[in-house]
């Protein structure tokens, strides 16, 4: 380009050079994920953008998908300190052949034992969530026969299990859920959980009191006050009367309950300082289990960038409780006085016992304490035991609570708030699930991680061949004989599966 002067001729203009420009975001690390379409397993970066974290991936048929994991990326690097060694199970269920999502079962890749075994008893439901990430409907119900195996299948791979989950569908309509739980206790297991909506334990008297005979926790869905939470949520708008009505029974009977509450964005994270305020003040519940919303199974449309995560949770519950709950990381414990809550982590520095980084020499009262808090953080922490108020006692002996305390005392005025963030496609990363150590329970023996079951297509394979087995297992108690338990099988390295 040039310009024409005409004393002194021509003169030439350069052309702007182009500059190089540094991305907006920083890249993290690379992992393995799946396409939210097919399920084919791909590539996936973690990326740093805004303080916020993103995994980013392509599928060569599907495109690109971007999805926000953690609202806050320095939260989300400062746990890494807190890494705990996994722990190997004594058995493993797979051999590896496909590699990781693929041999699930648990294949001796995976780096984690299991701490929390869940067993759906059922497929049927008497509710029909908008979410349910188990798409419950009509088709199987376990015998006591594959309940069985699977239990001593849970004892063969772990010595010693400490926790047992019994789900469905909705378990307290199972005829033999009660006697799924006493198999469990029969086996040494120390703490039994039935996940419920609690319909049932609203109206049926003689089903209570077997709950007070058998003496299981409750793992009780709990996603508000507000009817249109309800409505949104589990297409019931008046069931929160039936829901309080089930809780005062439950305390009634002196029966321990975890509230869960699935929040999603713009439906009911308003309610979240409500719901602790509520636990506080009810003799039922020992916990809370917030989990922000996933979308596997049945689910609402989402937009997968602006998806709730744990930091806006922990955020909410300071906003909304006044502070009473100051916290940065995923599972708090206070001790309730009266009017008087006072959180674990501002009576004992959690950190300083937790950093598997620097792993600073302690004397043996810290070592005792790390131990002790290592498994209130664990994922197999049942809130109200006697195990966790022990744990609870032992953190603080230094912390100054009155020492006429005993462990009863604690367990009756404890409250644990865990925050669980689980993976749907997405979100699905392989690094996070090779330390998964919540896994569902099958006939058989296999053990698959929870997040894999409900999004890589292991669910949609054990459901056909569950509901397959059906008219055997009917005809099995027509007769009045035995049940033959049948083996699940997966092929995961075929086509990938859409589910």
């Amino acid at each position: 380009m040039s310009n024409f002067h005409a004393e002194s001729g021509p003169t030439l203009v350069a052309e702007p050079k182009p500059q190089k420009k540094d991305a907006d975001y920083v890249f993290h690390e690379l992992t393995r994920s799946i396409c939210p379409e097919c399920r084919k397993v791909i590539d996936a970066k973690i990326l740093l953008r805004d303080n916020k974290v993103y995994m980013a991936k392509r599928c060569p048929d599907h495109g690109a998908f971007e999805a926000l994991v953690y609202g806050d990326a320095e939260m989300y690097l400062s746990f890494s300190k807190y890494n705990k060694p996994g722990t190997i199970p004594l058995a493993f269920g797979t051999e590896i052949k496909g590699g990781c999502p693929l041999d699930c079962g648990l294949c001796p890749d995976h780096q984690q034992h299991a701490c929390l075994g869940i067993i759906e008893v059922n497929s049927n439901c008497n509710m029909n969530c908008p979410l349910c990430f188990a798409s419950a409907r009509p088709g199987f119900s376990l015998t006591m026969e594959e309940v069985e195996a699977m239990l001593d299948d849970f004892i063969r791979t772990e010595g010693s299990p400490e926790v047992i989950q019994f789900s469905g569908g909705e378990p307290t309509i199972h005829p033999q859920i009660m006697d799924f739980v006493r198999a469990a206790k029969d086996r040494g297991i120390p703490f039994t959980m039935i996940n419920t909506n609690g319909k049932r334990i609203a109206h049926d008297d003689r089903f209570l009191a077997e709950l007070k005979e058998v003496g299981p926790s409750l793992y009780f869905q709990f996603d508000g006050f507000d009817s249109e939470t309800y409505r949104i949520i589990r297409g019931e708008p008046d069931i929160l009367a039936e829901k309080l009505l089930a809780l005062d029974r439950l305390a009634a009977m002196g029966l321990s309950v975890t509230l869960v509450p699935a929040i999603e964005r713009g439906v009911n994270e308003h309610e979240i300082g409500k719901i602790i305020d509520f636990a506080i003040k009810h003799p039922a519940v020992r916990g809370i289990n917030f989990q922000p919303a996933f979308h596997a199974g049945r689910h609402m449309q989402h937009d997968p960038m602006q998806r709730i995560t744990i930091p806006d949770i922990v955020k909410m519950i300071e906003e909304q409780t006044e502070k009473k709950f100051p916290t940065c990381n995923s599972v708090t414990y206070a001790f309730i006085d009266g009017e008087q809550v006072t959180p674990l982590s501002r009576i004992v520095n959690v950190y300083e016992y937790l950093d598997y980084i620097t792993n600073r020499v302690m004397p043996d009262f810290s070592l005792e304490i790390k131990k002790a808090l290592e498994g209130l953080w664990s994922s197999s922490s049942v809130s109200g035991s006697q195990k966790s108020a022990e744990q609870f006692s032992v953190s603080c002996q230094a912390c100054g609570l009155p020492e006429s305390l005993t462990v009863g005392d604690i367990a009756q005025n404890m409250l644990m708030i865990m925050l669980t963030d689980f993976m749907d496609p997405w979100t699905f990363n392989q690094k996070n699930l090779m330390k998964c150590c919540k896994e569902f329970l099958l006939p058989g023996g296999k053990q698959v991680p929870f997040c894999s079951y409900n999004t890589v297509g292991y669910r949609e394979q054990a459901r056909a061949q569950l509901d397959a087995m059906e008219p055997e297992r009917r005809r099995s108690r027509h007769e009045n004989t035995p049940y033959v338990v049948k083996p699940i099988e997966f092929d995961m390295t075929s086509k990938p599966h859409r589910p």
